[in-house]
């Protein structure tokens, strides 16, 4: 009887989730795009345009995101009521920015966008920040009319679509879009392989190898002009659709790109939650950033595992647990408050990460010790920071490819998040 009981308790709440949905928006999105600008003490957003874009891939029923992660997060209220109807935290590549040594002698903008169902009614969207003593500080407010004519509507690019895998509707799915970077229109085919192959990767890794039919995997055929990538500092310079680019932040590995409304153009012609960049280059590199976009290179001899790892930064939130002096940050993490990211720690309150995974016998925080090589525990170092910052075990698919598997309490996060989009 106890079980009978919540299940009708969950299709209870379910059925009423569904009807919020209803009772607020359509099946379309209404994209919002913005410039973020400024320098390494200051920010500024700026209203660029809104598109309604013909699908909607998310929850219907998880609308209000509760997890606390990001350098950001916006709020969508219903304007009659006040009613909060949707939330999202997102990062994004100009909250890096904002830490290099650039930032603090030139301002730069930086394209960005939040996507949400379309609302049936007039809304008011909140946007905010994560200060340095990790307050979410709101910024800016819009005061949006779905039915505004100057709202621009349909598809700006339309491609073909291929799908790589499909195991049902968009709501009810963790929908990943790969977009192609630096394939020529000849390379297509070479594109849908690739889309294959990273379909098939994904899970061959645990958790994802247990929740294979939680996905929707789509790729949008979209040709560039030149094949491959670029690389500033061998002077090659490529024109592709999405301009991505190795050395963002004269950070040879970390490879991106600033054109995001590009980004989204192409994305657009799919349901989505997840956005995946796949690069033409054999090259090592990529990099991901908390519900903007992911982004790996499809032909070096790691490239599986870089596909993994960025997956974890953009769709589950996990931030790098090594520490060597490869990025181009500077303090990064305030080491007096406890980081958003689930798999780091400050131990300002680390009763909020994965103290339940831990055994009673092992200490806190855990000696660098062969004996505890294979136990989850608090390790010193990661986040870019040697000092002051801890991960869960000694090595992760967060920390180093030196192993196949991530730590528990990766694991753990990136199965809340399977969840959260997919029930």
């Amino acid at each position: 009887m106890k079980n009978t009981g919540l299940l009708l308790l969950f299709i209870l709440i379910s059925i009423t989730s569904f009807g919020q949905f209803n009772k607020y928006f359509s099946e379309e999105t209404l994209r919002l795009d913005y410039t973020h600008a400024g320098d390494a003490k200051n920010e500024f957003f700026y209203l660029d345009e809104l598109i309604a874009e013909p699908f909607w891939g998310g929850s219907k029923i998880n609308l209000i995101d509760n997890f606390n992660y990001g350098k950001y997060y916006f709020e969508v209220y219903d304007k009659e009521s006040d009613i909060l109807i949707y939330s999202r935290g997102y990062s994004s590549l100009f909250a890096e920015w904002q830490t290099t040594l650039e930032a603090r002698e030139v301002s730069k903008s930086f394209e960005e966008t939040i996507i949400f169902p379309m609302p049936i009614n007039p809304i008011i969207v909140k946007m905010y920040s994560r200060s340095w003593e990790g307050e979410l500080l709101k910024q800016t407010e819009y005061d949006i009319d779905p039915n505004n004519y100057f709202i621009q509507r349909g598809l700006r690019k339309e491609y073909p679509v291929y799908q790589a895998l499909l195991h049902g509707k968009p709501s009810e799915k963790v929908d990943i879009v790969i977009l192609p970077d630096g394939y020529t229109k000849d390379e297509m085919e070479l594109f849908k392989q690739d889309c294959d192959k990273f379909a098939k990767v994904l899970f061959d890794f645990y958790p994802y190898s247990e929740y294979k039919d939680r996905f929707n995997i789509s790729g949008v055929l979209a040709p560039s002009e030149e094949s491959g990538t670029d690389i500033p500092k061998d002077s090659i310079w490529r024109n592709t659709l999405l301009g991505s680019s190795f050395y963002t932040f004269d950070s040879e590995r970390y490879c991106m790109t600033t054109e995001n409304k590009s980004v989204r153009d192409a994305a657009a012609n799919v349901p989505y939650d997840q956005i995946y960049i796949l690069v033409n280059s054999e090259k090592y590199g990529g990099g991901a950033i908390l519900n903007h976009y992911n982004l790996s290179v499809n032909s070096n001899k790691q490239a599986g595992k870089i596909f993994i790892h960025e997956l974890g930064h953009g769709f589950a939130g996990l931030g790098d647990e090594y520490y060597d002096s490869s990025t181009s940050y500077n303090d990064f993490y305030n080491l007096d408050v406890e980081p958003w990211e689930p798999n780091i720690t400050t131990l300002v309150d680390f009763n909020s990460k994965w103290g339940h995974l831990i055994d009673d016998s092992i200490p806190v925080p855990t000696p660098d010790s062969t004996i505890y090589y294979s136990s989850m525990g608090v390790f010193e170092g990661g986040g870019y920071s040697a000092k002051g910052i801890y991960r869960p075990k000694k090595d992760c698919l967060m920390k180093s490819f030196d192993g196949d598997t991530f730590c528990d309490a990766c694991s753990e996060s990136i199965v809340k998040m399977i969840n959260f989009y997919s029930k």
